[in-house]
Formats: structure tokens, C-alpha cells, sequence
């Protein structure tokens, strides 16, 4: 099966992107027929050296069965690379059943290929080693060459169905993707177009569940305590507040905090949760249709890499696969080096934000009320900063752990460095999100009794209507920032590099001849390289994650990343067919690895969500509360809000007299106590029982979540194979028939039946 969809002859069916023609010695050298194209500098023509390499090169493809040709141009000189297709009939009998039908009909000409073929084999050649022990890209960074692409070709379908802003809301063509772009490309839009898809139920119900406190706004009896607790005075909070705030002053943000921290919380991150592991189980059903429908559910990647490598070179040797505990026991100490050091970076965040909240505080740029709000958007802000800087140092630092371990193919080493640069930046995106979730304003002691950061600074705290709104805010801004201003210059990058290039070229002097110029333009796109797609992934992926991970504390995530999706898809694809060379093809049958990343996002994400509503909101202090401490404690009265009195039991009291510097704050005279956070006794300030017994409930709660949640996802994965039936049953259909044309076969041969002679 695997090596029929390289050796089908493909006529002009409807869909088809491109003219797929037989390739024969005595045609006519068009830029159409090219597989590949070199381009070198004018300048390497009168070196002798690199013009010397350069043909030993050229010679050496040409005695490997490849055609090329020197074209001329004003600046540049091009190679078109073209193969004999008996180099690709060799493709077509590795990959094919070694017994049965196909095997008996010789064709009277070697099969044609899809161009997305040709194009694989001819670049994995050119990326194997010479005779002289360099490797294309050896020369490239030498001089000898300067860069090499393949050829956009029969793009057209491609730009009018696909790559246009107005076919925003269009399917997508996934086989026309896969025609000109490969497998993995293709499984690439289809999964991110299913991911958007999902998205959908996901972002009704997260606005349905922030909405609904608007229901509430007026009516929630902790917000109507707090606008009226005029007599209440909350403890300066900070070096930077040095008076007595009244509670009533929050009355604003404790209404917004309840858009987000509701009783729907919980049943919102359930339903993540339980959505999450639909998402991956149909997405899997989907796969298997889409590869059976490509005749590759039976192909095998090792197989694959293999017949390659013997088409380069027929005395290949196998590479054995290698297991080395010393180079494994290496990586895993660099590896929790970085993490630690990402953690380390959440910390000087925290830093940050302490020296700043005494900054601001100090120039006066913000009224007293503002520092906190403040501190906390440009906290944010140097995050986002910081992100971008750490992904480039996490890329690097994972792609020399995996040249350290030394993996056995492209594809093993695509693996391992996935793995490794995620975790890095999973790290790098949400450790400060970690921080503010559940370690901000819980180590901070209390009034009179301040934790200080080198016994000068004291340490941050939440904002005065809690933690949420922090979390909230965090999560606001670099989820905004990533899918507003990353998306901008994720287009507007790669629009102006082209234009850049074009009127540095002078395209429209260049010259008449039409190869020359189909050269110059693909030439004068945005180059690509490895990671082209691996960054999409990537960038999904962080997604995925602020989509499910902390989604308690921010419901309107998944809304929007589904108006991210809908600008993404399309901009990518504008991208890939219109302003950059052409993506060299990739065979897969899934979207590997990626697969168990989503996985142990859609894990982190029910403990994280957990714990968020565990430790972060409100939720479970206020229903213990109201069950175990309001008015209600004794059964339900219709007269009365079981929430009543709430406000005044959360918070502590302290004694203006246990201050250090009572003289210092504003106001002091006349105040002889005031309130804040916490549940500490009023004569010792140690930790009240109310604080146990909530620790306890949180705690049995966490677990009681994950579990169900958990049980919930396995129920849900269990449910649902992971391939359909008609899939199963038509793999079954097709393993029948090749046995019975087998055993068909093998009954027409002279001997069929007999015992083979004893030894």
C-alpha cells in the first residue's frame, strides 16, 4: 500500500494543483520539469576554488543519475536539478509489497511520481554527504553556494481557494494541500483546522459562563458587602500605600472579579477538561480517515528513511539503533539546569515587580490605588519580552542536546528535539503564571510583619479584590499579546522581507527570458528552513496550552484563540504559497509527537484547573462558609443570603498599635484597627483554625476534581476508539484481497502446495 500512493499514475482530476508529466531525457528543459534549483553568486565563477567544488558537486549528482543546467542571470547563476526517472522507479519497486500482483505486471515505462515525491527524494539526496565528505549545507556555508529551494509550480488552485483572507470562513482543501505541500503540511491544517473547529462549543460556553456574572453583578451578596462596608479600613498593603483604604473603594474590581470567579467556574473546567479529551479522540478518527484515504495507514516512516538511503547510496549500511545512560544522565541534568533556570526567570519577574511597585511609587507616575494595576501590566509586559527572547535561547540550547544524543534519523531527532524545546518552553511561557496563581501574596506575613526582599523591598501582594484578578489580568495580557501582535508580525514580517527584496532586485529590469524569471521570483521569496513548520506547531501548541491550562481563571480563552485560529489558518497559508519558497514535502500519517504533547497538556491542564480553584479563587471559602459559618450553617433561610457576613469573617483584624512605624501611615490617629486578607487569630496573628479546616477542604477538593475529572477523560477516551470502524473494517477488506490474490497467485506457479524437500 505504501509504495502504490508514490506510484500511481495521477491524471488531471478534479483538485489537481499542479500538471504532473513524465520526465524523459530528450524533453525539453523548461523551469517546469525542475525538482530543485541552486543558486550561486556571480562572484564564485572567478574563484577557482568554489568554482572547482561547485563542479565536483554538480558532477557528482550527475553521475547519481541527476540532469542539471547553468542558467544565467544578472547576479545570480541558478542549477535546475532535475532526476532520471529510473531513480524514482527504483523508489517505487523498494517501496512496494515484495509478492503479489505488482509484482507481475513490468510497465512498459517507469511510473510517474507526484511532484511532492520528486521533490523529497531529490533533497534528501542533496542533504547526504559527498564524496568529499561535505554536505550541500557545508557549501552553502562556505560560499560555494548560496541558498537552494525548490520551485513553486501550479499554485494558482492554491491561491484561489485557499490562500485569501476572503475564504476566511471556506474549507479548507486539505488534498490539494497535500498535493503540493506534503503530508505533514496537510495533517498540519487539518488538525488546526478541526482544533478550530472544536474551539467553537468551547468559546460559547466560556462567554456563557462570563456573561452569566454579569446576571449577577448587582445581585452577588459579597459585592454587595464590600461597595457598602464604608467602615471598614483595609492595612496599607505596601511600601508604596501608606494609608488606610476603605473596602468600599474595591467595590468595582470585586464586581469583575465575579464575572470570572463564579459558582461556574468549576463546571466550566470540568467541561475543558471532558472537551479537551473529545477534541483528541475525534481529531484521531479524523487522522485515520484522512491517511486511509491517502493510502498510507500501513506506510512506515523507517521504511521510508531506509529506501532513500539506498537509492543515495546501494552500500548503505543499517544504522543500528544506540542507547548511551551516560549521554542520557548528561541531558537530563542540562535539561533541569534550563528549567531551573526558567524558574529562576519567574523569580527576577518578582523582583521585578517589587522594585517597580517602589518606583512607581516613588516618581509619582501613579496614584497610590494605580501602583498595584500597574505593576501588574508591565510585569506582564516584561514577560512577553522575555518569552521572546527565551525561545531563542531554548532552541538553541535543545538542538545541541539532540546533536549530543545523537539520534539515528531526521525523524528521531525531530522527536527528541520537540520534546526538549517544549518542555523548555512550557517552562518559559507559564512559570510566572505559576507563581501568580498560587505563591503571590501567600508569603508575604502580615501587617506589622512583613516578608522583604533583602530586608528592604516589600514583597508584592494580590490585588485588593484577590488573586483572580491578577491571574486574570496576566492571562489577559500575554494571551492578547501573543495572538494580536505575534500574528501581526508573523505577516507583516515575511510581507516586508519580500518587498524588501524585490526592490533590491529590480525585478523588473532583471530580464525577458521566462525561465530566468520564474527562477528570479521564486528566488526573491522569504527563504524557509527545518523549523518553518515546527514553529506553527509550536505556536499551536503554547495555544492549546493557555486555551485548557488556567482556563478557570480565564474563560474567555478559548474565544480568543478561536478568532486567532480563523486570522492564523489563513495567514499561514497566505504566507506559505505567496510569500515564501516552497516547504520541501514531508510524508507522514500523523502529526507525531505533537499528538503526546497534547496529551500531557490536556493532564496539566485538570490539576492545574484544580488548583486554581482550590487555591486561587474563592470558591471554596465561600462554600464552606456558607455551610459551615454563615447563617445558613443550621439549614436554609429563604429570608436570608447564606453569603451574609461573609466579607467581615474573610478578613483579619490587626491593631493599628502592633505597627512598627504607626506615626508614618496617614490617618493613624484616629484608627485602632484595621482589616486584610488572611485568617490569622487577632492576638498572636498566627493562623486561625478557619485557615486549617480550609486548608484541608482545598486539599480534599484538588483531589476529589482530579480524580472525577481524570475518570471523566478516561471514560470519554474509552468510549471513543481511536479509529472508526469502517476504517478497521477497510484496512481488513484490503489485508484479505492482497492474500487472496497471493494465494492466487502462487496456485498458478509450477510447485504450488508442495512440502519442501527435509535439509
Amino acid at each position: 500500500m505504501q509504495g502504490e500512493e508514490s506510484c500511481q499514475i495521477l491524471a488531471g482530476t478534479e483538485g489537481d494543483s499542479f500538471p504532473l508529466m513524465e520526465i524523459n531525457t530528450g524533453e525539453t528543459e523548461a523551469s517546469e520539469q525542475w525538482d530543485y534549483v541552486l543558486v550561486a553568486d556571480h562572484r564564485t565563477q572567478r574563484n577557482t576554488r568554489q568554482a572547482q567544488q561547485q563542479q565536483q558537486f554538480l558532477e557528482e549528482l550527475k553521475r547519481k543519475g541527476f540532469h542539471y543546467k547553468m542558467i544565467e542571470g544578472h547576479k545570480k547563476v541558478f542549477f535546475g536539478i532535475r532526476v532520471d526517472s529510473r531513480i524514482f522507479g527504483l523508489y517505487c519497486k523498494l517501496l512496494m509489497e515484495p509478492e503479489g500482483p505488482a509484482t507481475r505486471v513490468q510497465p512498459a515505462r517507469p511510473p510517474s511520481v507526484p511532484a511532492t515525491t520528486r521533490i523529497r527524494i531529490v533533497n534528501f539526496v542533496l542533504n547526504s554527504k559527498t564524496a568529499a565528505g561535505d554536505t550541500l549545507e557545508d557549501l552553502v556555508k562556505s560560499g560555494v553556494f548560496e541558498t537552494r529551494f525548490a520551485l513553486h509550480k501550479g499554485e494558482e488552485d492554491l491561491k484561489k481557494k485557499w490562500a485569501r483572507w476572503r475564504n476566511m470562513f471556506h474549507p479548507q482543501p486539505i488534498d490539494d494541500i497535500r498535493d503540493y505541500f506534503g503530508e505533514k503540511v496537510a495533517l498540519y491544517f487539518a488538525w488546526l483546522g478541526w482544533y478550530t473547529y472544536m474551539l467553537v462549543p468551547a468559546a460559547v460556553v466560556g462567554l456563557i459562563i462570563f456573561l452569566s456574572g454579569f446576571s449577577l453583578f448587582n445581585a452577588s451578596q459579597i459585592s454587595k458587602e464590600i461597595c457598602e462596608a464604608h467602615d471598614i479600613l483595609l492595612c496599607p498593603r505596601g511600601d508604596h500605600s501608606r494609608r488606610y483604604q476603605q473596602l468600599s473603594d474595591t467595590c468595582t474590581f470585586a464586581k469583575l472579579t465575579h464575572l470570572f470567579d463564579n459558582e461556574g467556574t468549576v463546571l466550566f473546567a470540568i467541561f475543558m477538561a471532558l472537551w479537551a479529551t473529545v477534541f483528541l479522540e475525534i481529531w484521531k478518527r479524523q487522522r485515520a480517515r484522512v491517511v486511509l484515504h491517502w493510502d498510507l495507514y500501513m506506510w512506515d516512516e523507517d521504511q521510508e528513511e531506509m529506501a532513500l538511503e539506498l537509492i543515495h547510496c546501494p552500500d548503505y549500511d543499517l544504522r543500528p539503533q544506540q542507547h548511551s545512560y551516560l549521554r542520557s544522565t548528561v541531558i537530563l541534568v542540562l535539561s533541569l539546569f534550563m528549567i531551573c533556570l526558567m524558574i529562576g526567570m519567574a523569580h527576577l519577574l518578582v523582583v521585578y515587580r517589587v522594585l517597580a511597585a517602589a518606583l512607581f511609587n516613588s516618581t509619582l507616575l501613579f496614584q497610590e490605588e494605580q501602583v498595584t494595576t500597574a505593576v501588574v501590566v508591565t510585569g506582564a509586559l516584561v514577560h512577553y519580552v522575555a518569552i521572546l527572547i527565551m525561545t531563542k535561547v531554548n532552541k538553541y540550547v535543545a538542538l545541541k542536546l539532540c546533536d549530543f544524543e545523537k539520534p539515528r534519523t531526521f525523524s528521531e531527532r525531530e522527536s527528541k528535539f520537540t520534546i526538549k524545546f517544549f518542555t523548555l518552553q512550557f517552562f518559559a511561557h507559564f512559570s510566572s503564571l505559576v507563581y501568580i496563581a498560587f505563591i503571590l501574596g501567600r508569603i508575604n506575613g502580615h501587617p506589622g510583619r512583613s516578608v522583604r526582599l533583602a530586608g528592604l523591598w516589600k514583597l508584592e501582594e494580590c490585588h485588593l479584590s484577590g488573586c483572580m484578578m491578577d491571574l486574570f489580568l496576566q492571562m489577559a495580557i500575554i494571551m492578547g499579546l501573543k495572538q494580536t501582535l505575534s500574528n501581526c508580525m508573523e505577516y507583516l514580517g515575511p510581507w516586508l522581507a519580500h518587498k524588501c527584496r524585490l526592490m533590491r532586485f529590480k525585478l523588473s529590469r532583471a530580464t525577458g527570458d521566462p525561465e530566468l524569471r520564474r527562477l528570479q521570483c521564486n528566488y526573491l521569496l522569504n527563504p524557509v528552513n527545518t523549523f518553518s513548520l515546527f514553529d506553527e506547531f509550536m505556536e499551536m501548541m503554547i495555544q492549546y496550552g493557555f486555551t485548557t491550562i488556567f482556563v478557570a481563571a480565564f474563560p474567555l480563552a478559548p474565544l480568543l484563540a478561536l478568532f486567532s485560529n480563523l486570522v492564523e489558518i489563513r495567514l499561514d497559508a497566505i504566507k506559505m504559497v505567496r510569500l515564501q519558497r516552497r516547504l520541501v514535502p514531508r510524508k507522514a500519517k500523523d502529526i507525531g509527537t505533537w499528538l503526546q504533547v497534547l496529551e500531557t497538556i490536556g493532564v496539566l491542564a485538570v490539576i492545574a484547573n484544580g488548583m486554581v480553584i482550590a487555591f486561587t479563587s474563592e470558591f471554596i471559602p465561600r462554600v464552606v462558609y456558607k455551610y459551615r459559618y454563615g447563617p445558613c450553617r443550621q439549614g436554609a433561610q429563604p429570608a436570608v443570603d447564606c453569603l451574609t457576613g461573609y466579607i467581615n469573617h474573610s478578613l483579619s483584624v490587626f491593631y493599628t498599635k502592633d505597627f512598627q512605624d504607626p506615626i508614618q501611615i496617614e490617618g493613624s490617629e484616629n484608627v485602632t484597627e484595621c482589616r486584610y486578607r488572611d485568617y490569622r487569630n487577632a492576638q498572636d496573628y498566627n493562623l486561625s483554625e478557619q485557615f486549617w479546616v480550609l486548608l484541608a477542604i482545598r486539599l480534599v477538593f484538588l483531589i476529589l476534581f482530579e480524580h472525577v475529572a481524570l475518570c471523566i477523560k478516561l471514560i470519554a477516551a474509552w468510549f471513543m476508539p481511536d479509529v472508526p470502524q469502517s476504517v478497521e473494517n477497510k484496512v481488513l477488506e484490503e489485508k484479505y484481497q492482497t492474500l487472496r490474490e497471493k494465494m492466487w497467485y502462487g496456485r498458478q506457479r509450477p510447485g504450488w502446495g508442495r512440502a519442501r524437500p527435509q535439509a
